[in-house]
């Protein structure tokens, strides 16, 4: 069988699909990969895979449509040139103009990995945002109306897509444990000795929490002027990005210290005794709490879909209001004035990200509902075309 999988950025098929696509690799199928950047060091070690790696046009976090149609002419083109048996798209615009290109085939069974509503999805917002999501929400209900199946990651986003009519009561909606994790790739590590010390990784985004994050670190430096707060990850051109002279600044005030960005958490998440992500983001569920999870981290984030599946209040971390200060600084006071309560956390997160995240459970799960273990038989021949482009049951 020869599968496609559409992506949003080449890194982002190691980081996140990688193991995914070895297994269908190793299970016989040809697999080929779609996403718009060049980076020379991921597509080498994807070759390395026996994958295929196709460069895709696509602007990422644009709204202009005459791009957007340039990226659905090419995946048409794509799918009827390499004539695939499945196409799995994860992330909005891989999701919406693979699932329309999809349709135009008869014998391509497409799947939908919705890793998160994001942004658009978020409660409140303008007038324009508020008509940017309806626009989304068609596109999606047109995209995947024809779906062999819908993947969430968490037991919130199906609700919010029958809310949206985006899918059909009865459309297949698998909930996946997220991306799931390597548990020896990010193996467990002993806390850091020495007063408490927070990790934040994310995008600099302002949804994503960052404000809060900074605002609770002066209540807590306030009484434990010894606790650190690290901050961790890429500046961001999203309209609700951070500015670089922000983060200079509260680096410079000794508030929070600034990492940069990489491509191997491991050491940082190692360095931390507890892992803080204030989101208030519409997440799927984040890859970076079950990475910190899976090294041994208490968590503590928000009571925001995604962010609060896997917490267990109190055992392996805390859940807070969205977007409150207060309640950000006293889950962290907690931690400060308990210095055993992170190795508690610790264990327990470990205890979960084994019992319930493992990549290799993830993994068997989506090849299992796509029905591609093994190589099936070839259905052969050219994708046919559709004579039309219309909705239809799911």
């Amino acid at each position: 069988m020869k599968i496609i999988v559409v992506a949003s950025l080449a890194y982002s098929l190691i980081n996140f699909r990688g193991r995914l696509i070895a297994a269908m690799i190793e299970n016989g199928h040809e697999v080929l990969l779609c996403a718009p950047d060049h980076d020379p060091e991921i597509e080498a070690r994807l070759k390395a895979m026996g994958a295929t790696y196709l460069q895709m046009p696509m602007a990422r976090a644009g709204m202009n449509p005459f791009i957007d149609i340039v990226t659905l002419a090419w995946l048409v083109r794509c799918f009827w040139r390499e004539r695939p048996q499945a196409v799995l798209a994860y992330t909005q615009k891989p999701i919406i103009y693979g699932g329309i290109a999809s349709r135009l085939f008869r014998n391509i069974d497409f799947y939908a990995m919705v890793s998160g509503l994001g942004h658009v999805f978020s409660d409140g917002g303008s007038r324009l945002l508020t008509c940017v999501r309806a626009i989304v929400s068609v596109l999606y209900r047109l995209a995947i109306g024809k779906s062999k199946a819908v993947f969430v990651f968490n037991s919130d986003d199906r609700g919010e897509m029958l809310r949206h009519h985006i899918i059909k009561p009865e459309s297949r909606v698998i909930q996946v444990p997220g991306s799931g994790v390597d548990l020896s790739h990010y193996a467990q590590a002993p806390l850091p000795d020495g007063p408490a010390v927070f990790l934040m990784i994310a995008r600099l985004l302002r949804n994503k929490g960052l404000i809060e994050y900074v605002e609770s670190a002066k209540i807590v430096k306030a009484r434990f002027p010894e606790a650190r707060f690290l901050l961790l990850g890429p500046l961001d051109e999203n309209p609700a990005a951070i500015s670089r002279g922000d983060i200079a600044q509260w680096h410079e005030d000794g508030i929070i210290e600034y990492l940069g960005e990489t491509r191997d958490v491991r050491p940082y998440l190692a360095g931390a005794s507890i892992f803080v992500l204030p989101s208030w983001y519409r997440e799927g569920l984040p890859r970076t709490i079950l990475e910190a999870m899976s090294v041994g981290r208490g968590v503590i984030t928000t009571d925001m879909p995604g962010c609060r599946e896997p917490i267990v209040q109190g055992i392996n971390g805390f859940v807070v209001e969205p977007r409150s200060v207060r309640a950000l600084a006293d889950a962290m006071l907690t931690v400060c004035a308990q210095p055993e309560l992170p190795l508690r956390l610790s264990r327990a997160a470990r205890r979960t990200a084994e019992e319930r995240y493992s990549v290799e459970r993830v993994n068997a799960m989506l090849l299992s509902a796509m029905e591609i273990k093994g190589v099936s038989a070839d259905r052969g021949g050219r994708p046919a075309l559709n004579g039309r482009l219309a909705a239809g049951e799911s």
